[in-house]
């Protein structure tokens, strides 16, 4: 997918591709995380589903949890979801990411090939 150090830089094309790429993996990565969660808070914890998508994305996105969970099943479900979550958005990151970091540190090693 990226180019060997030895080679040049990708074209601006080339990168906007692959942000664009890394966009949609990302959105595909939230999107099934997302729905992860929506499922385990209306299967496990017993919330309505428009509850569950609330649940889900707050804890998704950082902000904690909305209702209260009296099963411990259901405690259970939030603690991991929590883990889970705080995970996913460090690999979403990277995947984000991967392209800038990428280019930045080709481009440092191509200019050091090249003044050999």
């Amino acid at each position: 997918m990226f180019e060997h150090k030895s080679e040049a830089v990708a074209s601006r094309l080339a990168f906007i591709k692959r942000m664009a790429f890394s966009f949609v993996l990302a959105l595909g990565l939230i999107a099934g995380a997302l729905g992860v969660g929506i499922v385990g808070y209306h299967a496990i914890a017993g919330l309505p589903w428009i509850d569950s998508i609330l649940n889900a994305s707050m804890i998704l996105g950082g902000m904690g949890p909305v209702d209260h969970l009296d099963t411990t099943g259901a405690k259970l479900f939030a603690s991991a979801y929590a883990i889970f979550s705080g995970l996913m958005f460090i690999s979403i990151m990277g995947v984000v990411l991967a392209p800038v970091i990428h280019r930045v540190i080709h481009k440092f090693h191509f200019d050091d090939n090249n003044r050999n």
